[in-house]
């Protein structure tokens, strides 16, 4: 479950509202794909934006719609212990495989604090749970050393790194000692990270491209490294357009151009500007999209 490509799947939007119908499209999408997984109301997921009552919601239709045919790992992180309880308790209750756990944001705690929030957490539930850490969104870094003493409680079994620093990610899985498994969380650094014994990736393109980033990780995996750096490089272009404004805008944009979604997204999101939209456009038009 903790292996492979892992989508972290948009939330459609239509006036305002959560897409049930849409939601439920794009799960069938990534079932027909083989993609490995789905993270519903994780950050492409726009869980900032999402009420308690949205967030809940979301998780209970995407379990009901993959129905164990492809496995979810809800994001039910908060900065908050106590609502990180509730939403991972949510997320167990309504059958999802997995927890998907941000670390906590804005409060900047100490990474005392980050191991006693997580272990709270962890204590709470018992399915098992996926650490994000993604400093530039927190604030805040998970340090190897941390990490390490994470890994030692029983159902914490994965990070989704997004710390964007290979030598910190070598040191933690050093530490770690293959008590985890080590996801990506930056698409233009899957094939590196699995070099250095990462097992696959949390995919923002995979939303528009599943197959070929599964191609990249199955590749690896098999210990084709030659066809793994052949997809890399060819979805490299096409990766760097979707961040070229804040995640999920640019993803949103490109599935609304392949007629996927409406684009829709919440402030404080912003619809694409014109000059980067163009730009987007030409990478998909490049990469056979359009």
């Amino acid at each position: 479950m903790f292996k492979g490509s892992i989508v972290a799947l948009v939330t459609p939007f239509r006036k305002g509202k959560v897409d049930e119908e849409g939601l439920k499209k794009l799960v069938e999408f990534h079932v027909r794909s083989k993609t490995d997984g789905i993270v519903p109301c994780g950050t492409t997921g726009e869980s900032a934006t999402l009420s308690w009552e949205e967030h809940c919601h979301v998780v209970d239709v995407v379990v009901k719609a993959a129905n164990k045919r492809i496995p979810v790992l809800a994001g039910t992180g908060s900065n908050s212990t106590a609502e990180a309880i509730e939403l991972t308790k949510h997320a167990e209750k309504a059958g999802a495989d997995a927890g998907l756990l941000i670390s906590p944001y804005y409060n900047r705690p100490t990474q005392e604090g980050l191991f006693l929030h997580f272990r709270k957490v962890a204590e709470s539930v018992r399915m098992p749970l996926v650490i994000y850490n993604i400093p530039s969104r927190t604030a805040v870094n998970i340090e190897p050393e941390t990490m390490s003493r994470l890994s030692e409680i029983k159902n914490i079994v994965a990070v989704k790194e997004s710390c964007g620093n290979l030598d910190q990610i070598s040191r933690m899985i050093s530490l770690c000692k293959n008590r985890i498994a080590v996801l990506s969380g930056d698409d233009s650094l899957t094939l590196p990270i699995m070099s250095i014994g990462g097992t696959g990736v949390i995919s923002v393109t995979a939303n528009i491209v599943p197959e070929d980033v599964k191609a990249v990780v199955d590749a690896f995996a098999k210990g084709d490294t030659a066809e793994a750096m052949k997809m890399h490089y060819k979805l490299l272009p096409l990766t760097r357009a979707l961040f070229l404004e804040t995640n999920p805008g640019p993803v949103k944009t490109a599935m609304a151009l392949m007629k996927m979604d409406t684009g829709e997204v919440r402030l404080p999101l912003a619809p694409m500007s014109e000059l980067n939209k163009e730009k987007l456009a030409g990478a998909m038009k490049d990469y056979g999209l359009l």
